[in-house]
């Protein structure tokens, strides 16, 4: 099946309208390209709920701060193309700046408290301008599932919250962290990892995962220890420097002081060299 494409709303809007009187039922995949294996792994996920795809590919400029990296985050989109047809995508929607963050915006989706823990901490509007966004997407697309990775945990919960609170008819769809064989999650920066930095950039999952390990065994369930043994691991082995190391109910992102077997996430962001990783584990 050759793939669609679509650059305006109302091209989008019609795809889908057409799909939906063949009583197709739709499932999406937002993206800001430059995709890779773990977009792939969505893309599948989403042709198993729904026998319509559709993927956008946005670099979002709502969701970067004035010092990230907008300019430089990668694109190919040709290449993207290959890997939406290739996963069993049948729908691109590829729309310009202009069309999704025109000069006159005005109106945006607050987070509430969520988005401003975490990632929210350091990167100040960051999920203003995700949940913006993806607000925007879900109305034009109209879909009735929308699929995302846990590797961004947290945007993912907020998403859900705003599906929710918002009254949204979509169902939100999580699926695991696809990992490169050491255990580092994949994410289109790594592509600015220096050799170097590759090597050490795995001992993030493996201090996370360490730590999961011993509180599901019992050996300790004091957040501040395994905190402290997270982060004197990443000093020794990512030797990078640590935005945040944080334990917290997985259900609302609040503090824990011990863990909660089935409501406890550990997260973390570090930036190793001038790449941000960030990583999690749920227990």
């Amino acid at each position: 099946m050759t793939l669609e494409i679509y650059e305006t709303v109302d091209d989008i809007r019609a795809a889908v309208r057409r799909a939906r009187t063949l009583g197709k039922t739709v499932a999406f995949v937002p993206t800001m390209g430059y995709l890779h294996e773990g977009h792939a792994a969505l893309i599948r996920k989403a042709a198993e709920l729904a026998p319509v795809v559709v993927v956008s590919v946005f670099v979002n400029p709502l969701q970067f701060g004035p010092q990230e990296d907008f300019d430089r985050y990668p694109r190919d989109i040709e290449h993207d193309k290959q890997v939406i047809e290739q996963s069993g995508g049948g729908i691109l929607f590829f729309p310009s700046a202009s069309v999704l963050t025109p000069p006159d915006l005005q109106i945006t989706v607050d987070p509430g408290p969520w988005g401003s823990v975490l990632c929210g901490k350091s990167r100040i509007g960051h999920f203003r301008g995700v949940c913006t966004i993806v607000a925007k997407l879900f109305n034009i697309v109209n879909p009735d599932y929308a699929v995302f990775g846990w590797k961004d945990a947290q945007q993912l919960l907020i998403i859900k919250k705003m599906v929710n609170d918002l009254n949204f008819p979509i169902e939100i769809v999580g699926l695991e962290t696809v990992r490169e064989p050491d255990g580092l999650a994949l994410s289109s920066r790594n592509t600015y990892l220096s050799a170097d930095e590759r090597e050490r950039a795995p001992w993030l999952y493996k201090a996370l995962s360490r730590a999961r390990e011993r509180a599901l065994s019992g050996e300790c369930v004091d957040v501040t220890t395994l905190r402290d043994d997270i982060v004197k691991t990443i000093a020794e082995k990512v030797n990078g420097i640590i935005d945040y190391v944080e334990i917290v109910r997985l259900s609302d992102l609040t503090p824990l002081h011990r863990v909660e077997i089935g409501n406890t996430m550990i997260a973390a962001a570090v930036f190793l060299g001038k790449t941000r990783l960030i990583d999690n584990v749920r227990f």
